[in-house]
């Protein structure tokens, strides 16, 4: 696993040892990232289910002002932690351990780009998109990428909100979220 593109392009990212976390594979993040590569540079990222950190540190790579990320899992985080080191990226990063409903249900900020990928299968997805746009902390025109397995229906969000796009690598799917203007 490594870093795509931009400033810290090449750099090797850690990832834990078993099954709990699943990254991104470069061929996904790549389509993700050239998908939205001329809305990163300047933007604030939220990588929800932050994992290895891995989307957050591509995005803050390719120009990304800030990203915050969260995950549940000590373990996890500290491999986030590691991994913003590696980068060279601790500056413009906030890590927090907790429950993503937890971090939501707090949270008094706007994202310009939301990165969702939680384990499939288990509904944490669709939770999440609720509760992002219930409380409508996506900035105008900002962006929710989120990943999951072939099988998922995506769920159909209500005005400002809806899709733009969905792309198909195997056995797993993204869509583009997006948030119209006021």
């Amino acid at each position: 696993m490594r870093v795509i593109t931009g400033l810290a392009r090449g750099k090797r990212l850690k990832e834990p040892s078993g099954l709990e976390t699943r990254p991104t594979t470069d061929r996904v993040k790549e389509g993700i990232f050239s998908s939205i590569q001329f809305e990163i540079e300047g933007r604030k990222v939220l990588d929800l289910f932050g994992g290895t950190g891995q989307m957050g540190i591509e995005a803050l790579s390719r120009g990304a002002a800030a990203c915050t990320f969260v995950d549940l899992r000590k373990e996890a985080v500290g491999i986030i932690r590691d991994n913003l080191a590696i980068t060279g990226f601790t500056g413009q990063a906030q890590v927090i351990q907790g429950d993503y409903q937890t971090f939501l249900s707090r949270c008094r900020e706007k994202f310009d780009i939301i990165f969702l990928d939680p384990p499939y299968g288990t509904g944490l997805l669709e939770k999440a998109l609720e509760t992002i746009t219930t409380i409508d902390i996506v900035s105008e025109h900002g962006i929710i990428v989120c990943e999951n397995g072939s099988g998922v229906v995506w769920p159909t969000l209500s005005e400002p909100y809806r899709m733009q796009k969905e792309y198909r690598y195997g056995k797993i799917r993204t869509a583009l979220y997006r948030r119209s203007a006021d």
